[in-house]
């Protein structure tokens, strides 16, 4: 998929807004992908939750992971009903789970 940016440059685009091959994203376009508010990212850089590349321009960049954590995040204290805290352990217990899991396969893989 591709789309033009504001200066008119073509940028290719993986599913969900994304550039594709891009390892960073920045703070516009984490915030207009995820459609989380400024505050409640403020609230997750505060929390440490989300921990950006500052460039030298002091502009916060974010990993890939990071985006589709925050959707995860944002989908799960849509639909529980949770807070933010509760949102942001509840995720990183199901990634700690993927990990686990997947340490688990290796391990049978290897019997």
């Amino acid at each position: 998929m591709t789309r033009k940016d504001r200066g008119g440059s073509v940028q290719n685009q993986a599913p969900g807004g994304l550039p594709k091959n891009s390892e960073l994203v920045a703070w516009s376009q984490l915030v207009e992908t995820t459609r989380i508010s400024p505050s409640d990212m403020a609230q997750l850089l505060d929390m440490g939750w989300i921990e950006p590349v500052v460039t030298s321009s002091e502009q916060y960049l974010f990993r890939q992971r990071d985006v589709y954590r925050i959707q995860k995040l944002l989908r799960l204290c849509r639909d529980l009903e949770v807070s933010f805290s509760g949102g942001s352990i509840i995720v990183d217990l199901l990634e700690r789970i993927e990990i686990l899991e997947k340490d688990i396969r290796e391990l049978r893989r290897l019997l």
